[in-house]
């Protein structure tokens, strides 16, 4: 094939052309993101039980539903919370599940289990959903004047921005923190009981008065004949002012006075709901979370909301302001944009490699050119193959320009090897040059891409991770095989020129120094190999020494998943005693604005009381902290990792609550906490107080491990409940219905939807409930009525009774079993998979019948770990199977395996020198490492290999291979090593990542080059002379 396109070059030249194109296209429709889907799809069922307490709901519903979940395809696992009045069940699928197949199979074992629901809960609906619990981003609405109020920005959010923003292309949900406005009504007892009217009766009297009535037409069909007039009756219509309900007339008396709404009940134009309290930066605020769709692009989606809300932005009120104070688009961008400095870095480090060594600006053109020629049409692969531009695919491209540089400097090295050598033209050069080397570039190729296409096997997220990698160094190692065969023989006919002199190399100048100073390395090296190669046996134990450090180093590195990132933004989590009100938890909340706001690289603080990822509860706040730039936080002290390191150890002084502060795991998907997550699952039926008292048992041994740092129950704990029970009996035989008892307790204490009024011309909702004074108390059950049949009022103390209960708010279950959610972070230094390890042996010593399921990102981390050995030890069986059938001999492909051990050694020590983890990124550098070790070891052998069948004593073969092959080993080892240099010194954005992969692969590679190519030759002797019966030559101690 390369002799064809020898005598071809404008053939060459279009199909580069034609592949640069299609990658020049590609790269304009590929979509962009920060990771691809790695996260396992999830179904959310959701369903509403109003007024059952959250056992109640578990009994009647949860468990209902959670037994029919069987027999669904790819399940992993579910979990299920129950609150008052609500339950969800979220169900994990394996990633390679279809999440629409996912919902449609939930959906219908669902529907198997709604006849068996009470019928509330029938009546209200059961929704299975798609689902992604994860912000996006957040969109706040805050003013500098205290002109406005919470209440009035999050009207304007609700009204003006909710339902534009929901019906973005890509937005799944959104969630938003505060209430439109709604027509409050607050009953007075003690005026209610004074003029003989209950609750119910104001109710139905709002809903007979704010009502629109259908009147029809005048002169409607049929008409009469002859019939001149048609118009629309308009009769009653729905209320809109304050003052509308409060003329509303609930009784005419019979000397014609008439009893008003006013008269019993404040109205004002409030809020649906005073569950939240938000501020930004300690001004009132409102904001609005919005979700990803499954399988939405973030980034596309983030900028869609922001044109629409840049939009909506100019009709705001004056002085009201846009902000966003938790945006996970700009260090996806910069994530990327850090990833692309960084290929253009490597480009430019390669190409003054390939200068360095070939001392011609024509020769170093040759490898040049193939880089780009292989990186477009790789991203034109990627494209057909549906996948994104993201950082692992991008983190393969930097790996791949060192590899696809090689093909190409083999090539032209050679060429011009014999050119000088043979005086050959640079045609013929090339002729006879692809004769001799054809064969070991497809065996480099090969090679390499067997180590890579197990990875694309693999299941679970970090299969998914491996994927990417894959794919990608594959796609482009055939392109680079390609190029060698096709675009650079061609190039080497036609740019190479035949130097008159015949000396390839500079004798003066730097580029002597250079050589001079190198041949004396090389010509150490051939005698250094050939010393080892006729001591075996000595240099076989040093080997075996190697190999036992290789073991040490690697059962000493920490595991975790993938390492954390820096991503601009930590969360803030409080928590008082169970019970507290809203306005002592905003106690607490204030200490922890003072402390964060007096932080000079913080840059937003968003602070939500009454919600939490936890549950929410009038207990409970979360904050979203934002940070200054990354340009402007450079230091050490000045990453998320040392600020919420400090955050954690001020919050210790808070004396009324626990608050915590942490940062979210390099895959949002997985969670909304990095480190680790785990369920505590009662697998006994130990019931709930033993379940709580083993989990205050496991958080208490928690604190006392100086390797955990705060672990946290992610729910709600028990709290007191104020129950009241009903007489059945005395209430019939007071002739008090049982109906009127429940929705005089709903309207009063609850919060009781009415019906709609219209608000700015959109509907809204009015709501009746008790003022505020009466219903603080006990005591204030007493002040409300019930009407019995007779007329008379009936106070509650007539026929109910009251006592305190303890209960809890939010129950917990994993696979059908109950459970508590706990997550939690490692010390500096520690590994998650440390940490885990710690949380293991605390379960143990918890009783019997108590054990822990990992959930989130821990599940993965687990999963990865498990599959690692598989995919080593697949990788390195194909790798020999595949040298085995090039070679056509069982033998020889073990001289090439027995060097991998050693570059893998320099992966091992580079990552434990720099602190790194056994993670998904430490295997794909593990296995570059395999690759690249063997390739060396194929350039060496491969030449022995002919000169001794062209008659040569193995010795001496080995010895010539290994002075002809040092210099294209040294020159694409160093153009690998200085390419993956800028990923190892990445700083800003996503630089753990890039340090992760780049540190271990550099560190693999320097020990390949300037260790494992010493024992190759070695190898090879001891080989033919055990399997080929090799006459003896020298001492063979």
């Amino acid at each position: 094939m390369a002799r064809f396109f020898i005598d071809r070059p404008v053939f060459a030249w279009v199909l580069a052309i034609i592949t640069m194109l299609a990658g020049i296209l590609a790269i304009r429709s590929l979509p962009v993101e920060q990771y691809p889907k790695v996260a396992p799809p999830t179904v959310a069922i959701s369903a509403a039980y109003p007024g059952a307490s959250a056992k109640t709901v578990e009994n009647a519903v949860t468990q209902v539903i959670e037994q029919r979940l069987n027999g669904i395809d790819n399940l992993r696992y579910f979990s299920s919370n129950s609150a008052d009045g609500t339950m969800s069940i979220t169900l994990t699928f394996e990633p390679e599940a279809d999440a629409d197949i996912a919902q449609v199979q939930t959906q219908n074992k669902v529907q198997g289990a709604v006849p068996l629901l009470p019928l509330e809960v029938q009546q209200l609906g059961v929704t299975v959903t798609k689902s992604n619990d994860t912000f996006l981003l957040v969109v706040g609405l805050y003013s500098e004047s205290d002109k406005y109020t919470q209440g009035d920005l999050s009207d304007v959010l609700v009204s003006d921005f909710r339902d534009s923003l929901s019906r973005i292309n890509g937005v799944g949900s959104v969630t938003v923190f505060g209430a439109q406005h709604a027509m409050r009504i607050w009953l007075d007892p003690a005026k209610l009981y004074s003029y003989n009217m209950t609750p119910i009766d104001v109710q139905s009297a709002i809903q007979v008065q704010n009502t629109d009535v259908s009147a029809g037409q005048l002169g409607g069909m049929p008409a009469m004949k002859g019939q001149q007039i048609n118009a629309t009756i308009t009769a009653q219509s729905r209320l809109q002012t304050a003052e509308d309900f409060q003329n509303i007339i609930l009784r005419v008396n019979e000397d014609g006075s008439q009893l008003r709404l006013k008269d019993v009940a404040k109205v004002e134009l409030g809020s649906e709901s005073y569950d939240r309290i938000v501020r930004y930066k300690r001004k009132p605020a409102s904001g609005i979370a919005i979700s990803l769709a499954t399988g939405a692009n973030a980034l596309k989606t983030a900028d869609l909301v922001k044109e629409r809300v840049a939009e909506l932005e100019e009709f705001l009120p004056e002085g009201v302001e846009v902000i966003y104070p938790y945006d996970t688009t700009p260090f996806v961008e910069l994530s990327i944009e850090s990833v692309i400095h960084t290929l253009i870095e490597a480009v430019i480090l390669v190409f003054l490699v390939m200068l360095l060594f070939l001392q011609n600006l024509r020769a170093t053109l040759i490898p040049t050119i193939a880089v780009p020629v292989v990186l477009l049409g790789t991203f034109a692969i990627l494209a057909l193959l549906g996948f994104t531009i993201n950082t692992l695919t991008m983190f393969a491209m930097v790996l791949a320009i060192g590899l696809l540089v090689d093909d190409a400097i083999v090539v032209v090295e050679n060429v011009e090897r014999i050119m000088s050598e043979e005086g050959l033209s640079p045609k013929e050069a090339t002729r006879k040059s692809m004769d001799q080397i054809t064969g070991a570039l497809i065996g480099i190729a090969v090679v390499l891409s067997t180590v890579f296409i197990p990875m694309a096997f693999f299941s679970g997220s970090a299969g998914a991770i491996y994927k990417q990698f894959s794919v990608t160094i594959v796609a482009a190692m055939v392109l680079s095989v390609a190029v060698a065969l096709i675009l650079s023989p061609s190039l080497c006919a036609t740019i190479l020129k035949h130097e008159k002199d015949g000396k390839r190399r500079k004798e003066t100048g730097f580029f002597g120094a250079f050589n001079r100073m190198f041949n004396k390395a090389r010509n150490g090296y051939e005698r250094a190999t050939s010393y080892i190669a006729r001591r075996i046996i000595r240099f076989f134990v040093v080997y075996l020494v190697l190999i036992g450090g290789l073991g040490y180093g690697f059962m000493n590195l920490p595991t975790s998943f993938l390492p954390n990132e820096d991503q601009g933004f930590l969360f803030m989590m409080v928590n008082t005693p169970a019970g507290s009100t809203s306005e002592r938890t905003l106690e607490s909340v204030v200490q922890v604005e003072d402390y964060l706001l007096a932080q000079e690289k913080v840059e937003h603080l968003f602070t939500v009381v009454g919600f939490s990822f936890a549950g929410s509860a009038q207990n409970a706040a979360f904050g979203f902290v934002g940070l200054k730039d990354w340009e402007e936080r450079k230091g050490e002290n000045e990453s998320v990792f040392a600020i919420s390191g400090q955050a954690m150890g001020s919050f210790m002084k808070i004396k009324d609550a626990s608050a915590y502060a942490f940062f979210p795991p390099p895959i949002r998907e997985l969670g909304n906490a990095s480190g680790f997550d785990f369920q505590l699952v009662d697998r006994a039926g130990l019931g709930h107080d033993a379940l709580m008292g083993a989990r205050n048992q496991l958080l208490g041994a928690a604190a006392q491990n100086p390797l955990l740092v705060g672990v946290r129950p992610n729910g709600l704990n028990d709290v007191p409940q104020f129950k009241i029970d009903i007489d059945n009996e005395k209430a019939a035989a007071m002739g008090v219905s049982l109906s009127d008892i429940n929705r005089t307790l709903q309207i009063a204490w609850g919060s009781s939807y009415v019906n709609d009024f219209v608000d700015k011309g959109r509907i809204k909702k009015v709501y009746m409930q008790g003022a505020t004074d009466s219903r603080m108390m006990p005591k204030n059950l007493n002040d409300w009525y019930v009407r019995n049949n007779k007329g008379a009022m009936v106070p509650f103390d007539a026929f109910a009774t009251t006592n305190w209960t303890y209960g809890s708010p939010k129950l917990e279950r994993f696979n059908g079993n109950a459970s508590v959610n706990i997550q939690g972070g490692v010390a500096e230094g520690v590994s998650t998979g440390d940490g885990m390890n710690e949380i293991d042996k605390i379960v143990a010593s918890l009783p019997d019948g108590v054990g822990v399921e990992w959930s989130g990102i821990s599940y993965e981390e687990r999963a990865a770990g498990a599959q690692a050995p598989a995919l080593y030890a697949l990788s390195i069986l194909i790798v020999f199977l595949c040298l085995a059938a090039l070679y056509e001999s069982w033998a020889v492909p073990l001289a090439v395996m027995l060097v991998v051990p050693l570059g893998i050694l320099g992966t091992v020590i580079a990552s434990n020198i720099f602190g790194m983890s056994n993670d998904v990124y430490f295997q794909v550098a593990l296995l570059t490492t395999v690759g690249l070790s063997a390739k060396n070891a194929i350039l060496i052998v491969e030449f022995a290999k002919e000169l001794k069948e062209e008659g040569h004593s193995v010795m001496e073969a080995v010895a010539t291979a290994a002075r002809l092959r040092f210099r294209p080993i040294i020159m694409t080892s160093m153009a690998f090593i200085l390419g993956v240099t800028p990923m190892a010194l990445a700083s800003g954005a996503g630089a753990a990542s890039q340090n992760a992969i780049g540190i271990a692969v550099m560190g693999g590679m320097i020990a390949a080059t300037f260790l494992a190519i010493f024992f190759v030759p070695m190898f090879y002797v001891a080989v033919e002379k055990i399997f080929h019966k090799e006459p003896p030559q020298g001492d063979a101690s």
